[in-house]
């Protein structure tokens, strides 16, 4: 083989391995990351134990669950749908977590949902809490 040949298939294989190792693929985006693993924040155990037990002492009869349709809509690191009814959980929950400035705990039918206020994203979502 040339030396010409011989640096040019070096330099085409070495090209190829490398490509698969970039961080970002063709839209640009970061590779093995959803938007649901980019949410930092969530409730930690001790936390989710507390609202149960909250929402376990303090029944709601008046919230009714959400149409399946919308239910699904509420995942970890998506956006809260638009013209949702929601309510600010009470602050004895707030309290319990401790949060970061820039997220609230909030009610959305029978879920509890912890939201970046800024952005409205989901960062976690405890199903069937409110009852």
């Amino acid at each position: 083989m040339r030396p010409t040949s011989r640096s040019l298939t070096i330099f085409f294989t070495t090209a190829l391995a490398l490509a698969g190792l970039s961080p970002l693929d063709a839209a640009g985006q970061r590779r093995g990351s959803d938007p649901a693993s980019a949410s930092a924040v969530t409730f930690s155990i001790d936390v989710r134990a507390a609202i149960g037990e909250f929402y376990s002492a303090h029944p709601s009869a008046a919230l009714q669950p959400l149409p399946p349709g919308i239910r699904k809509r509420l995942q970890r690191g998506k956006p809260l749908p638009p013209g949702i009814a929601k309510r600010v959980a009470p602050p004895e929950l707030r309290n319990a977590a401790s949060l970061p400035d820039g997220y609230e705990i909030i009610e959305v039918g029978l879920d509890v949902l912890l939201v970046e206020v800024a952005t409205n994203l989901i960062h976690d979502v405890l199903m069937d809490v409110v009852r």
